[in-house]
């Protein structure tokens, strides 16, 4: 069913705020939510709210406050999110790293303690508008999923990496985790009984499985590290530079203890003026934006995307014609809507 993204971002505020979350919290992490739906980031999207409602509701995720200053330089600065609303801290953050970027060429924040940030990809356009290079990576210290390769023991989230790159009309966006896939779809296939597509995960004994019962299973699997059981070496060394990027900057991570679902933060804003200029930027990338879409297609039905391409274009589409959510959205959050006397969307 599809709904109008006008009456699911109000939605999601309206229930944000029955929960207790301040009008400018609410409507931060509401539009981040739906905006990772409309770029057809399903499991990072509106998928995640009744999750946030519970956490929210148990006092995991903190209603009221600022985050705090760790460190404060001319480029660099280091907040503790006080385990406020993810996306509400990032979207501070960025207007900070955005203004300072303007000023000195780059500005790089870092936030430990953050709680969940929802989906990376769903930050980048607000950046690449302003014609300003992004990159946010993240962790979150209080899970493992994901062994290190060649081992059976989990020591890593999925530790996604995701950069907004502007060009002169369509912006690359890059999100990616740093294993074969992630925490939201692993969990939403088991509990739909259905296998991954590829053998992403491995079972307690070292063997790869399309299943992703094995994570649930004694002795419990792992997800694998992007590459696999071949060359799984570049996503274990890709998860190290993410750990090294967010905990090990913030001086918070799995040193410490467990404090519930969240994440340590790694954002980083670049201002092509601030080197070779925004034309000359532009010339490049153009380029070789051209050059990968006029590459001879694989699948002659197919031509060669850039990343986030597909994702715009279903963005555009439902802005248009209204936006379809992922079956089992709207369910979980009916009984929400009745909690906290919420009146639901109709769909078109």
């Amino acid at each position: 069913m599809k709904y109008k993204t006008t009456e699911l971002i109000s939605f999601a505020i309206d229930l944000l705020q029955s929960a207790g979350l301040p009008a400018d919290k609410a409507k931060s992490v509401a539009e981040v939510l739906v905006e990772g739906d409309l770029l057809g980031h399903t499991t990072h999207g509106l998928a995640l709210l009744a999750p946030y409602l519970a956490e929210l509701e148990k006092g995991s995720m903190r209603k009221e406050g600022e985050p705090s200053v760790v460190s404060d330089f001319p480029a660099a600065l280091t907040w503790d999110g006080n385990r406020l609303p993810g996306p509400w801290l990032v979207l501070q953050a960025m207007q900070v790293a955005i203004d300072r970027a303007k000023l000195q060429g780059t500005c790089t924040v870092v936030i430990r303690r953050s709680h969940h940030i929802a989906c990376l990809a769903a930050y980048h356009q607000r950046a690449t508008d302003q014609g300003m290079l992004m990159q946010l990576h993240c962790s979150d210290p209080n899970s493992k999923s994901v062994a290190p390769f060649g081992g059976l023991d989990p020591v890593f989230t999925p530790n996604p990496v995701s950069y907004g790159l502007p060009t002169s009309s369509m912006p690359i966006l890059v999100d990616v985790s740093t294993s074969a896939t992630t925490n939201g779809m692993t969990n939403r296939l088991y509990a739909e009984k259905k296998p991954l597509p590829a053998a992403w995960v491995m079972d307690g004994h070292g063997q790869p499985s399309t299943d992703p019962a094995v994570l649930f299973q004694e002795p419990k699997g792992t997800i694998l590290p992007l590459g696999g059981m071949d060359s799984g070496h570049k996503g274990y060394g890709l998860s190290l530079m993410v750990e090294a990027l967010t905990g090990g900057l913030a001086g918070h991570g799995r040193a410490d203890p467990l404090e519930g679902w969240g994440a340590t933060v790694f954002l980083q804003i670049i201002d092509p003026n601030a080197f070779a200029g925004k034309s000359a930027y532009e010339r490049q990338m153009d380029q070789v934006v051209a050059n990968c879409h006029n590459s001879k297609p694989a699948k002659p039905e197919q031509q060669v995307r850039t990343p986030g391409e597909r994702g715009l274009q279903h963005k555009a589409e439902s802005l248009l014609k209204g936006l379809t959510l992922y079956p089992s959205i709207m369910p979980m959050l009916l009984p929400w809507a009745s909690k906290l006397d919420v009146k639901a969307p109709q769909a078109i």
